[in-house]
């Protein structure tokens, strides 16, 4: 078995407004290309690790783009469907400002990728050679064909002895199909054997509260004993789960924030370092790079704590990058694992 990682989930046109302008003051945008899932597969391959992304894009313009983008990262393409008649699914963020935050706006309906339905992938060959599939919540609750999509490549790598990997990745809006996040995803959280969240996402999946995270500059630390009992009711209910990782952030300001993270595996935690960036380029993506660096470090390192903390690192780095990637090197993270400082490299 290779150590090929396959993701699978939407890339997206991103149209940021530029500088602190408000939506309707804009007079152009800055364009680059994301998705969470994509976010993960760039950050794999960026560390050295070989990556891959099951998608559909549009079969025009747009679409060979995103196409070239992906193979300039280094990304697998070839499970990638062109799709003739569809559209690329976008995203519009008006970034934050001191008190105002940051906002979202979605325009994914009728993109190529939210057409896809079950039978439409031949998952037992996208998942020749893999070691991990990683799907996200994101996709399941776009439609309840994807949702069916999610379920039936969970099932292919369950068969083909594939581990399979789930970042929660909750989006209040997006739940638009009359179904709950809980109802959809828990079943399908229950085959995987990676899991992801923030604490406020494990929340909304499972039901039932988490810890708030309140922690306001690096010299701060969770309780963690607050959190391995947390960790255990949700072990309970993922019996399958053998690392689950949570990642918490507080934003003090849209430039200050602080992150720590907890991993629970075999009955036992390990919690990282609080990181405290008090210079936020850009926090879009700063999870994926969480997840993207999580599943290099469960490949290449056995000690759990060693995980943790080259995800977190990792994670941390993302703010500090504008666009969704997190295009840093295995290098640059563990330089910051081990206390690497911000003097300048020449």
């Amino acid at each position: 078995m290779g150590k090929k990682i396959v993701t699978f989930g939407e890339m997206l046109l991103r149209l940021t407004t530029p500088g602190n302008l408000r939506l309707q003051q804009v007079r152009s945008f800055d364009a680059n290309f994301g998705g969470s899932e994509v976010n993960v597969a760039v950050s794999i391959a960026a560390y050295g690790g070989e990556s891959a992304l099951v998608t559909a894009l549009p079969d025009n313009p747009l679409g060979k783009v995103c196409l070239m983008k992906l193979r300039e990262h280094k990304v697998c393409t070839h499970d990638v469907m062109m799709v003739e008649g569809g559209r690329l699914g976008m995203y519009i963020v008006e970034k934050a400002a001191d008190l105002r935050p940051a906002s979202v706006i979605y325009d994914r309906n009728d993109s190529a990728f939210s057409k896809l339905e079950p039978g439409m992938i031949d998952w037992e060959e996208a998942l020749r050679g893999a070691d991990i599939f990683h799907w996200s919540g994101i996709n399941a609750s776009l439609t309840q064909g994807l949702a069916d999509v999610c379920g039936e490549a969970i099932s292919a790598a369950g068969r083909m002895g594939v581990k399979v990997s789930c970042d929660i990745n909750y989006r209040k809006n997006l739940w638009r199909y009359g179904r709950s996040a809980e109802e959809v995803l828990v079943p399908l959280m229950q085959s995987s054997d990676i899991i992801f969240g923030s604490s406020g996402e494990y929340e909304k999946a499972l039901g039932f509260k988490a810890p708030a995270f309140n922690v306001n500059s690096r010299a701060e630390r969770i309780d963690a004993h607050e959190y391995e009992d947390y960790c255990s009711r949700v072990s309970e209910r993922l019996p399958r789960c053998k690392h689950l990782f949570m990642c918490m952030r507080n934003a003090i300001t849209p430039e200050h924030h602080c992150l720590e993270g907890v991993l629970y595996a075999g009955g036992g935690m390990k919690v990282s370092r609080t990181y405290e960036v008090n210079n936020v380029v850009d926090s879009m993506g700063v999870g994926d790079a969480f997840v993207g660096a999580m599943l290099y470090a469960v490949q290449n390192y056995a000690d759990d704590q060693k995980k943790l903390d080259f995800a977190m690192a990792g994670s941390a780095l993302k703010n500090t990058i504008v666009g969704d990637y997190n295009i840093v090197s295995a290098e640059e993270v563990e330089a910051l694992m081990t206390g690497g400082s911000a003097e300048m490299r020449r």
